[in-house]
């Protein structure tokens, strides 16, 4: 093992093994596998990063609201909370963080008036023409261009996407005439006349071009002149990639080999900005209307500036809810202090994007988790609880049984599936199926963590005072479902570099657990969704 650990030293933060340590890991070897995966365990190498023994008198302190303040002589080492099971302990020092995940859209789906959500990627928003001129059938995202000179856009809600590389498959249901048609996978987006795009140029005569094109306040620049890639309506792919200030264009007919890049620019005019697709019909185009159909739009990317939650708070769980300060949890703080098995925190990093699978029995308990499966409308299904997730059938403690799941639910998590993930399964918290709970066991669903879960209500205001890592952190927040009813839970991770109180939860729109503000601000302050629709924060 320590020769694995050695190979790891260095690894990337979340989702990467060394070359030749995957066999080394033994399965069970939960310990082994965090070392080298959660985010803050990477600097394995370097012996300052353990934290030191606690072997020094303790100073224990009350604190109001039931909570307990215990110091050493380099200041607070543990806080603890009558009620509850959950301990906030000093140790290393970690870092959160998460990156965008690689989504693909098929357009498996049925919408008017737009073309809904993506599978992962955000919401795609369009831009001029009216809502009719947008619509999905099964297998194509489809922007109708009524008259000629229109240029309809639609882009995917995500405007921080920095270096990224994306790819999409379309066609025109009319060939062109009187004019040019073109599809352009259009990026850096900022608003319609300002972004860049690649261009593909569909001809009356036969011959297709690509350009590379950017529009600043409402005026186009030629960066790349087009350049003839073949010829035909048929289905082409459009490939566009860009790192820094360099963006590269690619586009070749369907079926036939990729071939290298088309163009490769150099322009630093726009930074971050979304993703997508125009379509325009040039003036003096008789082909009208027509119909630009794509039919797969697939990219992965980075955030210029993603979130990081860096602190050296753990959370730990007594085995029993705290009623004092005694010789034993004197004993089990201490050894808490230099503790680096994984805790509440490390679990729900090992089930974020990018995160690497993990088994034990042959079944997967850790590992990147999706949201549940896809809807007919393009979003994804509630109802992935932890045993969804593994596969498995399961019965529980108070006889409550669960059949195993179809393989569409398999790997997949719900908001309060990820809590019972972490804090039922892997720590170890009683878990039932069915109705409320009494105040020790974790129950099903976020409506019920609130106001009957396990340990005490921190805050039952919507307010967020004194709130530690680890808390549970339940909304209000579907505004489309009753109102008045809790529908949603995560677990609070910590401060972020700017300050905001950011939480992990499961979602439908990143599809799966996340950090991040795709879809809504994943902080309890501001003005976003969760933070006005907060209602109640539990210790568990």
């Amino acid at each position: 093992m320590l020769a694995v650990l050695a190979a790891g030293a260095a690894a990337p933060l979340v989702g990467s093994v060394p070359a030749g340590a995957e066999a080394a890991l033994a399965e069970g070897d939960v310990m082994s596998f965090a070392r080298q995966r959660i985010p803050g365990l990477v600097a394995f190498g370097d012996p300052d990063w353990f934290p030191d023994p606690v072997r020094g008198a303790l100073t224990v302190e009350a604190l109001p609201g039931g909570r307990t303040r215990v110091s050493d002589a380099k200041g607070v080492l543990a806080t603890l909370t009558a009620g509850a099971r959950s301990v906030a302990v000093r140790g290393a020092r970690r870092s959160f963080s998460e990156q965008k995940r690689p989504f693909s859209d098929p357009f498996a789906r049925t919408s008017t008036g737009g073309w809904g959500m993506s599978p992962g990627g955000g919401r795609w928003v369009s831009t001029n023409g009216e809502p009719a001129d947008y619509s999905v059938a099964p297998g194509s995202g489809m922007i109708r261009l009524p008259q000629n000179n229109s240029s309809f856009f639609v882009t995917l809600n995500d405007p921080a996407i920095g270096d990224f590389d994306c790819a999409a498959t379309v066609s025109l249901d009319t060939a062109p005439v009187g004019a040019d048609t073109s599809i352009a996978l259009t990026f850096g987006y900022q608003n319609y006349d300002n972004h860049y795009r690649a261009r593909l140029a569909f001809s009356p005569a036969g011959p297709v071009r690509l350009s590379v094109e950017r529009e600043q306040d409402d005026v186009v620049t030629t960066v790349a002149a087009g350049i003839e890639v073949g010829a035909g309506t048929g289905r082409w792919r459009v490939r566009v990639a860009r790192s820094g200030s360099t963006s590269q264009a690619k586009a070749w007919r369907e079926g036939t080999t990729e071939p290298g890049w088309t163009h490769v620019v150099q322009d630093a005019t726009f930074g971050a900005g979304k993703l997508g697709v125009r379509a325009i019909a040039s003036k003096g185009s008789t082909a009208v209307p027509s119909r630009a159909l794509v039919h797969e739009f697939a990219a992965s990317g980075t955030w210029v500036r993603p979130p990081v939650v860096t602190h050296d708070t753990w959370v730990r769980l007594l085995p029993a809810p705290f009623q004092g300060w005694n010789a034993e949890t004197d004993v089990r703080v201490r050894a808490w202090a230099t503790d680096v098995s994984p805790d509440a925190l490390a679990y729900c990093a090992m089930l974020q994007t990018g995160a690497a699978p993990y088994r034990e029995n042959g079944v997967q308990v850790l590992g990147e988790s999706g949201y549940g499966p896809l809807d007919p409308d393009g979003t994804r299904v509630e109802g992935a609880d932890f045993h969804e997730y593994m596969g498995v059938a399961w019965t529980f403690p108070n006889g409550d049984q669960r059949p195993a799941p179809a393989e569409r639910w398999h790997r997949t998590l719900d908001c309060s599936g990820l809590v019972r993930m972490v804090f039922g399964h892997h720590l170890g918290v009683p878990m039932i199926f069915t109705g409320p709970g009494d105040g020790t066991v974790l129950p099903r669903r976020s409506r019920d963590i609130g106001p009957t879960g396990p340990g005490v209500v921190v805050h039952g205001d919507g307010t967020y005072a004194d709130i530690q890592p680890g808390d549970l952190v339940v909304f209000d927040a579907d505004e489309e479902e009753v109102t008045g009813r809790l529908d949603h839970v995560g677990v609070y991770f910590g401060r972020d570099q700017d300050g905001r109180y950011r939480f992990a939860s499961s979602r439908k729109t990143v599809n799966g657990p996340t950090i991040s503000d795709l879809g809504g601000a994943s902080t309890v302050d501001g003005t976003g969704t969760y933070a006005r629709s907060l209602r109640i924060v539990r210790r568990v």
